[in-house]
């Protein structure tokens, strides 16, 4: 008989889709443009797996890569579609990968929750609501992901999906019974209570629910239309229900002792100062600040909470350390947390904020946060400078963070530079000293000298910009622009609050690949190479080639592993390297040129019990990597697909007695050793009456046919025909003889792409240099083609070369080192190690401004980036000035660190303070409004 194709194996009508890939794609597309024109709070979407969506996208002709980069224009849908290959249908949706629950969808959807520190793009997309529909009717599969998309912040409003809600843990003080809450974080109070009382059979006027912040009550939460987020609720924190009917006590008031506990107050403490002003440091959250200069502001309210581990209690003890309180990690803050060490370990920001500075707070400034986010961080700085070694949660801080800056919302890692990028901002416009911003008309050069064009440029952005920021932080530096075209020279001096340095060695990436045999000439071998980090599956082709002296008559087919199946063949020349992250397993199989236009053949390794007879039965584990050959017959049978499978096998049988002792005797290993094979698998088909001529009794293996995703068997026998050109795939059943033949070591545990460690190390070798950097982000280049210049003479956008130089630098300077690199496809990181100076670092030499100053620069804190991207780490090394001695900042840990360790391949920021001229050692110079 003559088998047509393997659509018989698709279950759920996949294989019959009423639409074709093109009416898909345009189905798709329209749905989505259609969503985004009618943007609210409250629509649905529905998160997909990112690996099935990729294959689903090729299947259509959709460039993947761009839709993954998170770039929600439909722009990022334009066609890609392939003239000389046809992708593969994608299966049913699967969005195992992402869940908590593994594969097991069997449970409600309102149970089953994502896995912790996804990434959008990289693990999972986004769809509108109509689009899933679309998809779950053409290929069925799930679980089905639905999330709200809600609104945020307050004065920049932009719609945002939740795609994980906030998660609560409620105590019941009667029974001291935990039950999990799940909520949208915008949702209202009186919805908490709601959901709470319902839960556990209470009537709403008889229950009292508090903030029960690491196990101690701190505010009693009232049933009103504050949202959860406004109360400073965060994710998996504990929240305690107590009965008001008198009858009902616990341990939950009383302490480890069983004496009555003083609750927190639940107003703040006071003291003679305002919460900006004051020369000692407050031990309360004072709220004395005149918030009704401005109408409708939530200062007070929000800064009156006693949520951050700070009270009276806390204060510092005689002789206790001051600076080395860490900040509690409240759910991936780790970002935060580091970048707000190395600023309140900032010197002049430290004496600032530690003095009156409230008649320099801008209500009125449209730039800013009504001095709201100046007076958040300048009460935070006071508590890590005043609770001796306790640990503080900003969850205040991070509340005002959600409001003004809703890209940091939520509960997933961000970029510790982009929020310090914010901070300085934000705390220039908040203590803006000018009210009023005078409108300045901008003049060119015109062959002025550099001097004169400086210091016209300085005057009018401090004439507009004038804060503490600006005085310490802020820079000047010289651009450069020059037409090609007509050599028209554009000069202008522009601000800076850090530099961004580029790496300028860190171009190029190893990754691993393991090589198998498709004709079963020799075993599989693990090849690492060096390829360019922007190249293309061309460049990895072209260095596996050499690296396994590959012959002239022999190709490549290059494929992803994924849970012991083809995920995807990687088969298109230009297809970005950024589209294969280090944690994936890739393969490449040597094929005969000849042959590869012939019927593919793909084989999985399923582990067989040996109390099991049931061979159709798919509940069998796969393991393994599978194997590739080709057909080399017109049109091949079931006896071809043995005898391949015999050959492609062959270099993984063992040669001890115990494996010939099963074979029998004869030259022929394999033949003779799968006939005796055969005789037990007969005999236990026979025995099996469920198994009506599922398995073939002529042939020597243990082989059903199956589908791409083995969901589906069939038998064959040897006399089976087959249609030539199609891709067959069949399992293998592995026994324990089976085990004894072969060594099956070699099909497992290949090594992922590249095995990135988590802790730092100091990779001396390959190390760049500081100055190096420095060097690269101020070398001459071209302006790239998205960013083309309008030359005022020719008047026209031109590619224009730039040059930056440095004019002026701060009493503070912060440098970036530009670890992550955004491409078209993927971010990826840049592991190099940067060897910077810790004293002594001399910037004179870049200084084009001849002013007789010194810039000798010493180190003061770093913060750190360890691990990959999505699940990496944040820490900060912080130098305490007083004690002269460095400590490493891990959350709410804090350490002593010796200074000859703090120089790591995890460096990300670098925060230097200049010098003073008159004694040479940092941190003994004031406060000062110089800039210079």
């Amino acid at each position: 008989m003559t088998i047509q194709d393997s659509g018989f194996m698709m279950e759920d009508g996949v294989s019959c889709l009423p639409c074709t890939p093109e009416e898909q794609k345009k189905i798709v597309i329209d749905l989505r443009n259609e969503s985004e024109r009618n943007l609210k709070e409250g629509n649905l979407y529905f998160v997909i797996s990112s690996r099935w969506f990729r294959k689903w996208e090729r299947y259509v002709g959709i460039d993947a890569d761009a839709n993954l980069i998170g770039n929600q224009s439909s722009d990022s849908w334009h066609m890609n579609v392939t003239s000389s290959m046809v992708a593969e249908m994608p299966g049913a949706i699967d969005n195992s990968d992402i869940v908590q629950n593994g594969s097991d969808c069997n449970c409600k959807e309102n149970e089953i929750q994502l896995r912790r520190n996804l990434m959008e793009g990289q693990d999972y997309v986004l769809v509108p609501q109509r689009v899933w529909v679309k998809l779950h009717e053409w290929y069925k599969g799930g679980p089905a992901l639905p999330r709200k998309m809600i609104l945020q912040g307050v004065y920049h409003r932009t719609f945002d999906v939740e795609v994980y809600p906030l998660r609560l843990n409620l105590i019941d003080s009667r029974d001291e019974s935990q039950s999990v809450i799940w909520l949208s974080r915008k949702a209202s109070l009186s919805e908490l209570f709601q959901r709470v009382c319902a839960l556990r059979g209470i009537e709403q006027n008889k229950a009292r629910i508090w903030d029960y912040f690491n196990k101690r009550k701190h505010t009693q939460l009232s049933a009103s239309n504050r949202s959860l987020e406004e109360s400073n609720l965060q994710m998996d924190q504990d929240i305690l229900l107590e009965e008001v009917d008198g009858h009902h006590s616990s341990r939950f008031g009383m302490d480890s002792t069983g004496n009555e506990l003083a609750l927190v107050s639940m107003e703040p403490s006071r003291s003679s100062f305002t919460i900006a002003g004051g020369p000692t440091l407050s031990n309360g959250h004072s709220s004395g600040y005149k918030s009704n200069q401005y109408p409708g502001s939530s200062l007070s309210s929000g800064l009156k909470d006693t949520d951050d581990g700070f009270d009276a209690y806390n204060t510092v003890r005689k002789g206790e350390k001051r600076g080395l309180a860490g900040l509690q990690n409240l759910g991936n803050t780790c970002f935060m947390n580091s970048a707000l060490q190395c600023l309140v370990h900032t010197p002049p920001l430290v004496e600032y904020f530690l003095k009156d500075y409230s008649d320099e707070i801008n209500t009125e400034n449209p730039l800013g946060m009504h001095g709201e986010l100046a007076l958040a961080f300048g009460e935070l700085l006071r508590k890590l400078w005043s609770s001796g070694q306790t640990a503080v949660a900003p969850r205040v801080f991070k509340g005002k963070l959600a409001r003004f800056a809703p890209q940091f919302s939520g509960y997933n890692q961000h970029d510790s530079q982009e929020l310090l990028a914010f901070l300085l901002d934000g705390l220039h416009e908040d203590l803006n000293r000018v009210k009023k911003k005078p409108y300045i008309e901008l003049k060119d050069a015109d062959g002025r000298p550099d001097e004169e064009v400086a210091a016209e440029s300085w005057k009018n952005h401090k004439a507009r910009n004038d804060s503490v920021i600006v005085d310490v932080c802020q820079g000047q530096y010289k651009s450069t622009l020059v037409c090609p075209v007509c050599n028209k020279i554009s000069i202008t001096f522009d601000p800076f609050m850090y530099l961004s340095l580029p790496l300028p060695s860190a171009i190029t990436r190893t990754m691993t690949v393991t090589v198998f045999y498709g004709d079963g000439s020799g075993l599989p071998m693990p090849y690492t190479v060096s390829v360019l980090k922007n190249g293309f599956c061309k460049d990895l082709l072209l260095a596996l080639r050499t690296a396994c002296c590959l012959k002239t008559d022999e190709n490549l087919l290059l494929a992803e592993v994924y849970e012991n199946k083809i995920y995807r063949y990687l088969e298109m020349p230009l297809e970005p390297l950024a589209s294969i992250k280090d944690d994936e397993h890739i393969v490449a199989f040597r094929i005969q040129k000849k042959g590869m236009e012939k019927t593919k053949l793909v084989i999985f390794h399923r582990w067989q019990e040996k109390s099991t007879t049931d061979y159709l039965k798919s509940g069998k584990e796969l393991f393994g990597t599978p194997l590739i050959t080709y057909l080399g017959e017109d049109q091949p049978s079931g006896a071809d697909i043995e005898t391949a499978i015999s050959k492609v096998l062959s270099p993984f049988k063992r040669m001890h007695s115990s494996a010939k002792a099963h074979i029998g005797k004869g030259s022929d290993f394999l033949s003779d050793g799968l006939d005796e094979l055969c005789s037990s698998s007969d005999a236990q088909s026979i025995e099996n009456a469920e198994f009506e001529g599922a398995l073939s009794m002529d042939l020597s293996l243990r082989l059903l046919l199956t589908d791409d995703r083995v969901m589906n068997f069939k038998s064959f026998k040897k006399d089976t025909l087959f249609e030539p050109g199609k891709i067959l795939s069949v399992v293998m059943d592995w026994t324990d003889k089976e085990q004894g033949l072969y060594d099956a070591s070699y099909l497992k545990d290949i090594p992922e792409v590249h095995k990135a460690g988590f802790a730092a190390k100091k990779t001396w070798q390959e190390a760049i240099s500081l100055s190096s950097c420095l060097d690269a982000f101020l070398v001459e280049e071209p302006l790239g083609p998205d960013d083309m210049w309008y030359c005022p003479r020719c008047k026209e956008h031109r590619q224009a070369v730039k040059k930056l130089d440095l004019w002026m630098l701060p009493e503070i300077i912060v440098f970036h080192l530009k670890r992550f690199t955004y491409g078209r496809y993927l971010k990826n990181k840049i592991d190099t190690f940067v060897n910077f100076p810790i004293h002594n670092l001399d910037l004179s030499k870049y200084v084009k401004n001849k002013d007789g100053q010194s810039y000798v620069y010493e180190l003061y804190a770093i913060s750190n980036h360890y691990g990959g991207l999505g699940g990496g780490h944040y820490t900060a090394y912080a130098k305490l000035i007083d004690e002269n001695r460095w400590y490493h900042f891990d959350d709410s840990h804090v350490s002593p660190v010796n200074e000859s360790d703090i120089k790591t391949s995890a460096a990300y920021l670098l925060f230097y303070k200049r010098v003073n001229e008159s004694k040479m050692e940092i941190g003994e110079s004031s406060y000062s409004h110089s800039t210079s």
